[in-house]
């Protein structure tokens, strides 16, 4: 474990295990591994925007471009393509073979290819820093989207609230206005009645300015 923490200490972003790890410290770079956002770090690029030379490409859906997050890292086809053919040794030989007699195969199979070790692994690790600044600005990014969503959403909740004040106070109004309204008809009917029906509908079918009532309208 102490050397895992020395390669993490060595190359920026390094959280994946094998899978050979323990349970236990496999379990744990899992989760390292799986982090939304990026733990603390003391390292001086931290935000990830450093890593890259010009903005790095979107992930629609959560699918990578890894050629274009490279690209957008300065890491140019020929370095990528040392990662790939050095990744495709490794993965072509017998997984029984023991690690120093792999190491021995591939180290001798590039030099044979004329791909210098060293130029790898400098690739190697610049795709990985790529890739941790990759995380590091979505996450930001993400940060960003969430604090201005939540605002939103706040200040949504707060005209919904508003609206439902408005909405309250209205029917409050107008059940008002319909008590005064009913109050004061049942004032003037006492009139009409006191002169009679015969005689107030005979003044509203004369009248030009009245409508009479509609059939089977009211009791």
């Amino acid at each position: 474990m102490s050397e895992r923490k020395g390669w993490g200490s060595t190359v920026l972003g390094w959280f994946v295990v094998q899978d050979e790890e323990a349970p236990g410290e496999a379990a744990s770079g899992a989760q390292a591994a799986g982090d939304v956002f990026p733990s603390a770090d003391t390292s001086p690029v931290a935000t990830g925007q450093d890593f890259f030379q010009k903005a790095p490409p979107a992930s629609p859906g959560g699918v990578v471009d890894f050629d274009a997050v490279f690209d957008a890292a300065g890491i140019v086809d020929e370095e990528q393509e040392r990662v790939t053919k050095a990744s495709d040794l490794v993965r072509g030989l017998p997984g029984e073979t023991p690690i120093e007699v792999r190491k021995q195969i591939v180290e001798a199979a590039l030099r044979a290819f004329g791909v210098p070790i060293d130029r790898i692994i400098e690739a190697g690790v610049a795709e990985i820093q790529a890739l941790e600044g990759y995380i590091r600005v979505g996450a930001g990014d993400t940060q960003v989207l969430l604090r201005e969503s939540e605002a939103r959403i706040r200040q949504y909740e707060e005209e919904m609230r508003q609206l439902r004040t408005v909405m309250s106070e209205r029917v409050r109004e107008q059940e008002a206005v319909a008590r005064a309204c009913n109050d004061r008809k049942l004032a003037v009917q006492q009139i009409l009645e006191f002169f009679g029906q015969e005689a107030v509908a005979r003044v509203v079918a004369a009248s030009p300015k009245l409508k009479a009532a509609e059939p089977g309208a009211g009791a």
